[in-house]
């Protein structure tokens, strides 16, 4: 069994859905988050997860791919803080590595809608290493309170969790167009310091309640997105966050 962030989306509490693509401040394009983007697709696509292609066949010998292709690209806790350093360099590569099409879908999601913005503030360069650095270690720290697990951690939910944090400090009044589920799904706008934090109220509740079996690795979305906050707080200090940007919001549970 595979320890994926996103199962079914009818097995997890949706706190909001897309209604719209995403905007940088100024209307620039955001290259990094499109590239990450678009390798994350082509990856899963040409991957065994995506059961498309017919090198890996089908059936059980399909699912014994999917296995194996988890494992050597996924972290395994238990694997993880041993003497290999193929093993260190899994929380890196398992960032680029999706469970299954809701899994992928959910991530790229988030990822396009908080992403392009927070990038134009860092800008590219500080922006893919912090969402590099801060996706390696949110697997890290999943991975150290979870020390004795063989399950596969694979996506990319702690990186996006993260960038999740930095939007919340860099645009703490962005208007957030969102659908709650329990509203009949009718459409309300918040800004990102209601919307953001009822998503990280889900991922503690959630994560308290999480088991030992294969879910979702509601730690990981934590820890990314209380790195995100810290290192956009450290590094804007009291400097002039923007106030007011209109952002559609993906759907809250689906990874992040």
């Amino acid at each position: 069994m595979i320890r994926n962030w996103s199962t079914s989306v009818r097995r997890r509490v949706a706190a909001v859905r897309a209604l719209g693509p995403a905007r940088t401040a100024r209307g620039r394009a955001a290259p990094v988050t499109y590239t990450l983007i678009t390798l994350c697709c082509l990856l899963f696509l040409i991957s065994p997860a995506a059961g498309l292609n017919p090198v890996y066949g089908t059936g059980e010998e399909l699912l014994a791919a999917q296995r194996a292709y988890f494992r050597r690209w996924g972290v395994i806790p238990a694997e993880l803080f041993e003497d290999s350093p193929g093993s260190a360099l899994t929380p890196a590569t398992a960032l680029f590595v999706h469970g299954s099409w809701v899994h992928l879908l959910g991530n790229m999601l988030f990822l396009y809608v908080f992403g392009a913005m927070t990038e134009e503030r860092l800008g590219r360069l500080q922006f893919a290493l912090f969402y590099l650095g801060c996706g390696y270690l949110a697997l890290l720290g999943y991975a150290g309170a979870n020390a004795h697990s063989q399950q596969s951690l694979v996506g990319a939910s702690g990186a996006i969790s993260a960038v999740l944090g930095a939007f919340l400090f860099l645009f703490p009044r962005a208007r957030v167009t969102s659908l709650l589920p329990f509203l009949f799904f009718l459409p309300l706008r918040f800004p990102a310091w209601v919307v953001l934090p009822f998503w990280v109220a889900l991922q503690w509740t959630a994560a308290g309640r999480a088991g030992d079996g294969p879910g979702v690795a509601y730690l990981a979305h934590l820890v990314g997105f209380g790195l995100g906050f810290v290192f956009a707080w450290v590094r804007f200090g009291r400097t002039t966050r923007v106030k007011s940007v209109p952002v559609a919001a993906p759907e809250g549970e689906n990874q992040p």
